[in-house]
């Protein structure tokens, strides 16, 4: 295996790992229990996985992959704080769009190249891009994986 299909595989691996967690937490919790918050005046776990939903999601164009899949959650879990809108989605709507999204983006992100991961993000422009290489769908990757990370603990509080 060459050093650029190792970076590549630990980071799809990372994803997964963190995606994997993040999904075996979301199934222990039950449909009301969904609703707890993760601490006393904190996110309840209902928003913290509808919130991961739409900022991945948002990684689609971001990567040149195609459209996002669930543009109606922003307003609801990125532009607006816990409870400040209803719920737009039921429980089990809420699990299958988790599943959608991120299913959807590790099979992307496993036929994903060197070259492929070094790419720019569609955010940054090419001139931008010669100045920084750095900001490329790799480093959004990383991102994305640690912003799951974190709300995932959070979830785990909730149990």
């Amino acid at each position: 295996m060459t050093n650029e299909e190792i970076l590549g595989v630990t980071v799809l691996n990372s994803w997964k790992i963190v995606i994997n967690r993040f999904t075996k937490t979301i199934s222990e919790f039950s449909d009301e229990q969904l609703q707890q918050q993760a601490a006393p005046g904190r996110n309840r776990v209902f928003y913290l996985v509808g919130h991961v939903i739409a900022m991945n999601d948002r990684m689609f164009p971001l990567l040149g992959l195609g459209d996002r899949l669930h543009p109606e959650l922003d307003q609801t879990y990125i532009a607006n704080p816990d409870r400040a809108l209803g719920d737009p989605l039921s429980a089990t709507d809420l699990r299958r769009a988790w599943s959608e999204v991120n299913n959807k983006l590790t099979t992307a992100f496993g036929g994903f190249t060197f070259e492929d991961w070094v790419q720019k993000h569609t955010a940054v422009s090419d001139e931008d891009f010669v100045k920084d290489p750095t900001r490329n769908r790799l480093a959004v990757v990383i991102s994305r994986t640690s912003h799951a990370s974190y709300h995932s603990g959070q979830a785990i509080l909730a149990k």
